[in-house]
């Protein structure tokens, strides 16, 4: 019986430099050829995905549930208000955090994230493994697919990153924000570099569930992967969980299956063993 999978993007399908593995190109393509569909679940929006090398896929959910798209038709997106984004960025100015709003159509930033973000960058990369050379030429990657301007009350945005000071700003931006999902990434707990927001009910999971009902398909049908704690609304609701080697303790222990790193050919080897492929 045909498959519908739901894969996380970093750390899941492509490695902490942003690069998606041969064998997991190949894990997709040949799954796709055998019936299956595989979309990807990320907290990052499309214009990012667009930045990467990725394998051709059914469709995307993105946003961290924000936006969700099959075969080139939107099925859902929803996006901040504008006055939502200029109390975000209003907030985050005054208090000198640097961010980026994430829209479809760019990734805009401000000041202070032109100069906060290549050590930040850095220390998520390493954080994950990567050597100094490694880490600063994703930062550099990352940081260059983005644009600087004034203009930053838009209508067009599905979530916002913003660098962590302390923990304390992601507890303030709960109390701040209470009209918004508030998150944190590139760390667990009080070691988190980025404090993320979204709007007010979205979840992988509750965009699964949009995406499931557009497809008329069953939820019994359903497998995720995942590397991170941010994964684990996707497993709330799928039917089969795999948890990446390289993933968090708390996605391991929510896992059905534990598969290798996702540069030890994780993906490809998981999708043999659940007979994807």
């Amino acid at each position: 019986m045909s498959k519908i999978v739901f894969l996380d993007v970093d750390g899941t399908l492509i490695d902490y430099e942003t690069k998606c593995p041969d064998s997991a190109k190949k894990a997709v393509e040949l799954a796709r050829a055998n019936g299956h569909k595989v979309y990807i679940c990320t907290g990052c929006s499309k214009a990012e995905i667009a930045q990467r090398d990725l394998p051709e896929l059914d469709g995307m959910i993105g946003a961290n549930g924000g936006y969700v798209e099959d075969a080139g038709e939107v099925v859902m997106h929803q996006a901040f208000s504008v006055e939502q984004v200029k109390h975000i960025v209003d907030w985050c100015n005054e208090r000198h955090l640097g961010f980026y709003l994430e829209a479809n159509s760019g990734m805009y930033i401000n000041s202070w994230f032109v100069e906060q973000a290549p050590a930040t960058m850095m220390a998520y990369a390493k954080g994950k493994g990567a050597s100094d050379d490694q880490a600063q030429a994703a930062a550099e990657s990352f940081i260059g697919g983005m644009i600087r301007t004034d203009d930053l009350y838009r209508d067009d945005v599905n979530k916002v990153s913003f660098i962590l000071s302390t923990y304390q700003d992601h507890l303030d931006s709960k109390v701040e924000f209470p009209d918004m999902e508030a998150n944190t990434w590139g760390g667990k707990g009080e070691v988190a570099l980025f404090g993320d927001l979204g709007p007010k009910g979205i979840t992988k999971k509750h965009a699964i569930e949009v995406l499931l009902k557009h497809l008329g398909a069953s939820q019994a049908d359903t497998i995720s992967f995942g590397d991170a704690k941010i994964d684990l609304s996707m497993f709330e609701l799928c039917a089969y969980n795999v948890a990446m080697g390289n993933g968090g303790p708390e996605i391991k222990e929510a896992a059905d299956y534990i598969t290798d790193d996702v540069n030890e050919d994780g993906l490809f080897n998981a999708f043999k063993h659940l007979g994807l492929i």
